[in-house]
């Protein structure tokens, strides 16, 4: 299904955003983005080549330069081979014209990068030009005067194009045009004149060769494989040939005329040839007595005269003879060449006849085809009319052999002319649906990159918190192996000072046990100087101890346990004579302090 044409509008928005958004693999394209006025003036590397007539494509030039081309320039390139290169390989023009009218892509680039779709619209005379070449579809490079004559007439169309690089505008190109389209029409008008007249003589010249060729198969079908009179060859080949001839073309084959003459035909044959006539003696003097009275009388039919008497007088003797009995001399006859399809020609459809004729057919290949029209089919010979881009005769072809000749392909029709608008509408339709997938594909690739950023993202996220996760696992792992080392190393501190006060305690007790009566102890308070008690009593059963002062006043009393805590505390001591004592326990309560 075709896609309705573009509106100008659409079309121009759509030219518009090829030449600034396409990419094509390998063309190239700056790399990044650049600024109209960073991009190299190809101008003149364009009129070189239009100048030189090189037949690369634009796109090549733009390659094989090393200069900074924008992506317009690069895609008004690319659009004008695709544009060119299309309408030319369906225009059915000879490979020769092709190739020139092909050098008008150098133009038609410079023409997009400037005017983008105005220079692909009709306002551009090479739209006008390109789709009049189509009745230059039968020109072949024969190297005839016609074909010089065109050849000379293309060599104008440099200047005007080299002038329309040098001046920035297409005035000369537009008045080439108008002129070319001015002689094509005078052209055509001789053309159409020359083959009208051509066809009037041919169509006679048809009715004739049918003619002749049904006489000569008549003939040939009644002489062949016999052998006859002299006579009666001669009589046939120079006499009956020519009327038999004159019969078919004035009036017909089935005309009352023809189907007499051929009739007669075969009675001078049957009594020429003894093999046939000699068995029947008396039919061979019934029609030999009246023979050249038919004769001549037919002859008054067709010639509008009879046969003269002394064309005849052969003939007469020889008739006289063969009714006597008598064996003339025979020859061989002479068929020479006749086809007996002729006489039972097939009938061509006359649909096949209308689908096939006027157009362009082609024979051979490259520089070395040639082009033929057909112009009209001659039905009475059945036969093709040929003639060239100029309206001149280029020969007949039987039907059989044209229809034998497509068969093989040694004829092939021309394509039809696809016009240069619709190829232009067609190319801009699918390099803007390529465009448009291409758009689909960057924004589908910004999205996936969007996604793929946003999952590094996420992941990144994830990947600090799980470091931050293991950071602090492992900082609370390590602050609980420092707490359970310091709960540890303060348990086994505090068993370790358990273990000291109790052994401090147990030496205390045991020196507390070992004071006897008399024994001295020194008790200090906050703010007092210390005082000195001595042990006055000692009740077991109690464990109560009383101390008094040097003059045995000032009772004081205390438990064994009391005593004990004010020793291991510092606030009592206990004055023994014993210095090893005193010293064991000042070392043990000491370390106690320290410890705590």
């Amino acid at each position: 299904m075709h896609a309705p044409d573009q509106t100008p509008e659409s079309q121009a928005d759509v030219v518009d955003a090829i030449l600034e958004g396409l990419r094509v693999p390998e063309l190239p394209y700056p790399a990044g983005r650049t600024l109209p006025e960073d991009a190299a003036d190809w101008t003149q590397i364009l009129r070189e080549s239009w100048q030189g007539q090189h037949d690369a494509r634009v796109i090549e030039l733009l390659r094989q330069d090393e200069r900074l081309w924008s992506v317009r320039q690069v895609n008004a390139a690319y659009l004008a081979d695709r544009v060119m290169d299309v309408f030319l390989s369906t225009s059915g023009l000879h490979p020769s014209l092709v190739t020139r009218a092909a050098r008008l892509r150098f133009l038609l680039a410079w023409q997009v990068n400037r005017s983008g779709a105005l220079a692909l619209s009709h306002d551009n005379p090479i739209h006008d030009w390109l789709d009049g070449l189509v009745s230059l579809r039968g020109w072949s490079d024969s190297g005839g005067r016609s074909a010089r004559q065109l050849l000379r007439r293309l060599d104008d169309l440099m200047p005007a194009v080299d002038e329309c690089f040098r001046a920035g505008e297409t005035t000369a190109l537009t008045r080439f045009v108008s002129e070319w389209a001015e002689d094509q029409r005078r052209q055509q008008s001789r053309i159409g004149k020359l083959r009208q007249r051509l066809l009037e003589t041919e169509q006679g010249a048809s009715r004739q060769r049918a003619a002749d060729q049904t006489a000569r198969a008549l003939i040939g079908r009644a002489i062949r494989d016999r052998r006859l009179p002299t006579v009666i060859l001669d009589f046939i080949h120079h006499i009956w040939l020519p009327l038999l001839r004159q019969a078919i073309w004035s009036q017909g084959m089935e005309s009352d005329s023809a189907r007499r003459a051929s009739r007669l035909l075969e009675w001078l044959v049957w009594i020429g040839d003894p093999t046939l006539s000699d068995g029947d003696r008396q039919r061979l003097y019934h029609v030999g007595e009246k023979l050249t009275d038919h004769l001549s009388e037919i002859g008054q039919q067709i010639l509008g005269k009879p046969l003269d008497r002394q064309t005849l007088s052969g003939l007469d003797e020889l008739l006289v003879a063969r009714i006597r009995g008598e064996s003339p001399a025979l020859e061989t006859a002479d068929a020479g060449d006749f086809d007996l399809r002729w006489l039972t020609p097939e009938a061509v459809d006359p649909a096949r006849v209308d689908a096939l004729s006027h157009q362009w057919y082609v024979s051979g290949s490259g520089a070395d085809e040639q082009r033929r029209y057909f112009f009209a089919y001659l039905e009475p010979s059945s036969d093709v009319l040929w003639t060239n881009g100029e309206g001149v005769k280029l020969g007949v072809m039987a039907w059989d052999a044209f229809e034998s000749a497509l068969e093989r392909g040694e004829l092939k029709p021309l394509p039809a002319v696809t016009p240069f608008g619709q190829v232009v509408r067609e190319a801009v339709q699918a390099l803007g649906q390529v465009l448009a997938t291409q758009k689909r594909q960057r924004e589908e690739a910004r999205r996936q990159a969007r996604e793929r950023a946003e999952a590094i993202r996420r992941k990144k996220e994830e990947e600090t918190r799980r470091r931050e996760a293991e950071e602090q696992a492992r900082r609370e792992a390590e602050e609980k192996r420092v707490a359970v080392e310091a709960a540890e190393r303060q348990a086994a501190e505090e068993a370790e000072a358990a273990r000291q006060e109790e052994a401090a305690r147990k030496e205390i007790r045991e020196a507390i046990s070992k004071l006897k009566l008399g024994a001295w102890i020194e008790r200090s308070s906050a703010g007092a100087d210390p005082t000195k008690l001595k042990l006055a009593v000692r009740i077991n059963a109690s464990r109560k101890l009383v101390f008094v002062d040097r003059l045995g006043l000032n009772r004081t009393e205390m438990t064994e346990t009391d005593l004990e805590e004010r020793i291991y505390e510092g606030s009592a001591r206990l004055l023994s004579q014993e210095a090893e004592f005193e010293d064991t326990l000042s070392r043990v309560v000491g370390r106690i302090r320290v410890g705590r």
